[in-house]
């Protein structure tokens, strides 16, 4: 009887290389499994393979955060989004972190990946996604483009969840670095979801502490080229996050929620275009004509101490 081959279940990934740093990244959810430079791990990353908790390096696609119960409407339409688990009933971080991307384009210092989002009965769109990857000695480069394929208007949040390492390899060693944020607004939630209030964010941080963050940041303060920068120094180093003007949100998060042995152990800066719910309060959020398309860039730039 004939053989019937199988699909090929191996971790699939694309390794580039510039100077001393080495970027991996996954093919399956298309996002940043690890950089490392010489021995430092500047993204806290995860092996090949694995399911991590806490979204580590995902693109974030067609929503970034929460949907309160998975629950939003669209031109009179009520819709149903799949819940992340009974312990956290909402619908979270989109739609592409778990399925197949391919390569593009590729040079040993640069990729394209992309994948295509469904319609399915929570998200009846269909989105091509894309994101470039590339890689210098001292900067990563990364740009997400979203177009819609599909015959009417879609809605699209964008996000992605890089955490920084900065040389706590024990939990809670976040507390020792030094942050500071470019934001003058944090928005106000509870179980990660809006509360409605907005107030005064300062974003001289300081030394981390015992602060949890788990906080969206608006009103980003912007160098005169239009990036906003985000810093944060510990023992072996200091890094710097920049967004261009198509990310209005940084969240930050201190990892307070995750398993033991990753604990507060480095910080998640997530680009964002929109808030948490934003398909359901409509905030910030893009809508794509048929055929139009998104582009946003961000960069992270490593100096050794």
């Amino acid at each position: 009887m004939a053989q019937h081959p199988w699909p090929d279940t191996d971790p699939t990934e694309v390794v580039l290389a510039a100077g001393d740093a080495r970027l991996a990244v996954d093919l399956r959810g298309g996002g940043l499994r690890r950089l490392v430079v010489n021995d430092w791990d500047v993204i806290d990353g995860y092996p090949a393979g694995a399911v991590t908790e806490g979204w580590p390096g995902a693109v974030l696609v067609p929503w970034p955060n929460r949907i309160r119960d998975g629950r939003w409407a669209w031109n009179g339409r009520e819709l149903q989004l799949d819940l992340h688990s009974p312990e956290q009933p909402h619908a979270m971080h989109g739609l592409v972190a778990w399925q197949s991307w391919s390569v593009l384009a590729r040079t040993p210092a640069e990729v394209t990946v992309g994948t295509t989002v469904e319609p399915h009965p929570g998200y009846p769109f269909r989105l091509a996604v894309a994101v470039d990857y590339a890689l210098s000695p001292a900067l990563l480069a990364v740009t997400v483009r979203v177009r819609n394929e599909g015959t009417t208007a879609a809605p699209v949040g964008v996000g992605m969840h890089p955490y920084l390492h900065v040389g706590a390899n024990e939990d809670g060693g976040i507390g020792g670095a030094e942050l500071t944020a470019p934001a003058r607004t944090e928005l106000g939630t509870e179980d990660g979801l809006p509360t409605g209030v907005r107030q005064r964010f300062h974003g001289d941080v300081g030394r981390i502490g015992h602060r949890a963050f788990d906080t969206p940041l608006t009103d980003l303060e912007r160098d005169d080229d239009g990036w906003a920068r985000l810093r944060l120094r510990g023992p072996i180093g200091e890094l710097v996050l920049a967004v261009d003007q198509q990310w209005p949100w940084l969240q930050i998060y201190t990892g307070d929620g995750l398993p033991e042995g990753r604990r507060r152990r480095s910080l998640a800066v997530e680009p964002m275009t929109c808030p948490p719910n934003a398909l359901a309060d409509g905030a910030d959020l893009l809508v794509l004509e048929p055929g139009a398309d998104w582009s946003g860039s961000w960069t992270l730039a490593w100096t050794a101490a």
